[in-house]
């Protein structure tokens, strides 16, 4: 198993857009889906959006019409587009890739929105 990497995180202001990128591993054989999931500070880990090995998605109502999840299989990515982004989304962004075996976790990247 192999840890994920995000990347793409940073500041920007409210109403803004931010995409960020999740690289699984060597493949996606194996894994049953990916996800997002975002911790802010002082509050438990929620989740964001998830898309299966098939191509399926569901979404948090929070992020619905607003955050879009998206895979790549030739280049063995997951992405999350954030547009109209608000304060609210300011958090820790963590990709989750739920795999045969179990479940691993990538170290995060940091959503600032500014108000």
């Amino acid at each position: 198993q192999v840890q994920p990497v995000e990347s793409g995180g940073g500041l920007v202001q409210a109403g803004g857009s931010l995409r960020l990128s999740c690289a699984a591993s060597r493949s996606f054989f194996g894994i049953n889906a990916m996800a997002w999931y975002r911790q802010a500070a002082g509050k438990q880990r929620e989740f964001v959006a998830a898309i299966t090995s098939v191509g399926s998605t569901n979404y948090a109502d929070s992020v619905k019409g607003r955050f879009t999840i998206s895979r790549d299989n030739a280049k063995n990515t997951v992405c999350l587009q954030m547009n109209s982004l608000k304060p609210e989304d300011t958090a820790v962004y963590y990709c989750a890739v739920h795999a045969i075996g179990g479940t691993t976790w990538g170290q995060g990247t940091q959503v600032t929105v500014s108000s």
